[in-house]
C-alpha cells in the first residue's frame, strides 16, 4: 500500500509555463485501449497510471494540468529539456521542406551532423552512421567489430544493458530484461568491478584488478584466445548507476587489444555531458574506445542512434551492402545538431557539473539521515540511490523502493528505479534542471523516505 503522506508538501518552484487544456480522451479511456490493443509487455510506471500530455523544460504535466517534476527524462533521454525551442524550432523547420530522404540521395543535414559530432570526439573517431535507436547502435557496433578484428567472441560487463533487440539482447546481462530464446553467441559476461556489490572483497581499486583478472581468464578458456571487442557503459544506467575504479577501464582495454579486439564505450545514457566532468562517460576513466555507440539524448527525444568510429574499422562495413532507411533522416539529423548547439550555448554540461553535485551532496546528508539508503553513487545528473533494509548484508529494499517512487510522485516528483533487484532510484534529469528543482526534489525524498521507513 502508499504511505499516507502529510498534508503539508514541498512546494514546486514556480515555472511560467501554462499547458493549454487537454481535450483528448480520458485516461480510462486510453487505459482501455492500451489493454485491448497494444502488446501486454508494455507496462507502466506506477500503480495508478500516469498520463502525460505536455511538456515543458524539466518538467511534464498530466491531462488535468498538474505539474511534475522530471527526474528521469523519459528514461535518461531528454538532454535539452522537453520541448526546447531551439530543438523544437529545427524540427519543425526541416519537417515543413523535407520530412524523409534516404543517404541515397545527398542532403545538408547528414554530413553537417557528423562533422559537428566528430569535433566533439577524441582525434580519430571520426567516421558515423546514423541509426534510431541505442540496441540498433550496439548491434552494428559489434558486427563492425567481428568484421575489422576477423574474430567472433566478445566481453560485455555483468549488471550491464545495452538492449533489447535480438542482439543488443545478447549483451545485456541482466536477467530481468531476456527471454528463454537464443541469444548471445559468442557473448561472455564478465564481473563488473562495481565496488557495492562485487563478488570480490577490497578496496576499489582491488576490486578492479581482480576484475581485470576474471577477464583475461576468461579471454583464456572461453575463447580462441582472439576476442573482437569488449563493450561496456561508463555507469550502467538500468544496472543501477553502478560503476567502478579507472583502473578497470585502463587494464581492460589494454588487454582486449592484446588480444586483437577492439574497445566500445556504450555512451547512450551517459554522453553529451550527462556526467559533469566530461562530455563523454569514458573520458571520466582516461580511455580513448575505438568504436563510440549513442542513443537517447542525442535527439532530445527524438528517435535516433549513431554509431562513431575510426575510418580503417568503418571501411569495413562498405565490402557489402548496408543500408538503414531512416538512418540519418533529415529530420532527425536536425534535431541532434540542435541538441549539441543548446548544449554547448546553454552551458547544460556545467550545469550537469554544478547541480549534480549539489544533488549528491544532498543526498549524501538523506544517507546520513535515512537507513533505508545503502549507496549514493554516480556522476553529473547520472546519480543512483540504492535502497537496504541492512546495510551490512545491503538487503535489496524493493517494495520500500516502489513505495518511495509512489510516494514521490504523490508530492510531484517522478523518479526513476532500476538495478537487477530494482531497488535502485535513478535520478537523471533533463540537463537544465535547476537549484531550486534540487531543493524541492530533495525535500520531496526527505519526506517520503520519513513515510516509507514508518
Amino acid at each position: 500500500m502508499n504511505p499516507t503522506l502529510a498534508p503539508s508538501q514541498p512546494q514546486m518552484p514556480p515555472c511560467n509555463f501554462a499547458p493549454p487544456a487537454y481535450t483528448g480522451p480520458s485516461r480510462d479511456e486510453i487505459m482501455t485501449m492500451r489493454r485491448e490493443f497494444t502488446n501486454p509487455a508494455i507496462f507502466h510506471m506506477y500503480q495508478e497510471p500516469l498520463l502525460i500530455v505536455d511538456g515543458h523544460m524539466q518538467y511534464l504535466f498530466d491531462e488535468t494540468g498538474r505539474r511534475y517534476l522530471d527526474l528521469f527524462a523519459g528514461i535518461v533521454t531528454v538532454s535539452c529539456g522537453h520541448c526546447h525551442p531551439k530543438v523544437l524550432s529545427a524540427i519543425q523547420g526541416q519537417q515543413e521542406r523535407l520530412q524523409h530522404t534516404t543517404t541515397i540521395y545527398a542532403h545538408p543535414n547528414f554530413p553537417v551532423f557528423a562533422k559537428k559530432l566528430a569535433s566533439k570526439m577524441p582525434p580519430g573517431l571520426s567516421v558515423t552512421y546514423f541509426t534510431n535507436s541505442g540496441s540498433e547502435a550496439n548491434d552494428l557496433a559489434i558486427l563492425m567489430a567481428r568484421l575489422h578484428t576477423g574474430n567472433f567472441d566478445v566481453l560485455a560487463l555483468e549488471n550491464g544493458y545495452h538492449g533489447g533487440s535480438p542482439g543488443a539482447m545478447g549483451l545485456t546481462a541482466l536477467h530481468t530484461w531476456k527471454y528463454p530464446v537464443p541469444q548471445g553467441a559468442g557473448v561472455h559476461h564478465v564481473p563488473s568491478p562495481d565496488p557495492y556489490r562485487s563478488q570480490f572483497e577490497g578496496t576499489a581499486e582491488a576490486i578492479a584488478q581482480r576484475s581485470v583478472e576474471a577477464a583475461r581468464r576468461t579471454i583464456q578458456f572461453s575463447t580462441p584466445g582472439r576476442v573482437a571487442a569488449f563493450i561496456s557503459e561508463a555507469f550502467q544506467g538500468v544496472g543501477g548507476v553502478t560503476s567502478g575504479s579507472p583502473i578497470y577501464w585502463q587494464e581492460i582495454y589494454r588487454i582486449i587489444r592484446a588480444h586483437g579486439g577492439v574497445c566500445i564505450a556504450d555512451e547512450v545514457q551517459t554522453g553529451f555531458g550527462r556526467t559533469g566532468e566530461h562530455y563523454w562517460g569514458f573520458q571520466n576513466y582516461g580511455v580513448v574506445p575505438d568504436i563510440v555507440t549513442m542513443a537517447k539524448g542525442i535527439g532530445n527525444g527524438v528517435p535516433l542512434g549513431a554509431v562513431t568510429t575510426t575510418r580503417t574499422i568503418a571501411e569495413r562495413l562498405a565490402q557489402r551492402l548496408h543500408f538503414n532507411t531512416f538512418g540519418a533522416n533529415p529530420v532527425a539529423m536536425a534535431a541532434g545538431s540542435a541538441v549539441l548547439d543548446v548544449i554547448e550555448e546553454e552551458g547544460l554540461q556545467q550545469n550537469c557539473r554544478v547541480m549534480g553535485g549539489y544533488l549528491r551532496a544532498g543526498l549524501e546528508r538523506l544517507e546520513a539521515e535515512h537507513a533505508l539508503i545503502g549507496d549514493v553513487r554516480g556522476k553529473g545528473l547520472m546519480i543512483g540511490v540504492e535502497l537496504v533494509t541492512d546495510r551490512n548484508r545491503k538487503t535489496p529494499a524493493k517494495e520500500a523502493t516502489a513505495d518511495l517512487v509512489e510516494a514521490a510522485r504523490e508530492m510531484g516528483v517522478l523518479i526513476g528505479k532500476g538495478g537487477l533487484f530494482g531497488n535502485v532510484l535513478r535520478i537523471k534529469p533533463p540537463m537544465c534542471i535547476t537549484r531550486g528543482d534540487v531543493d524541492f526534489a530533495l525535500e520531496v525524498l526527505h519526506l517520503g523516505l520519513s513515510h516509507v521507513t514508518k
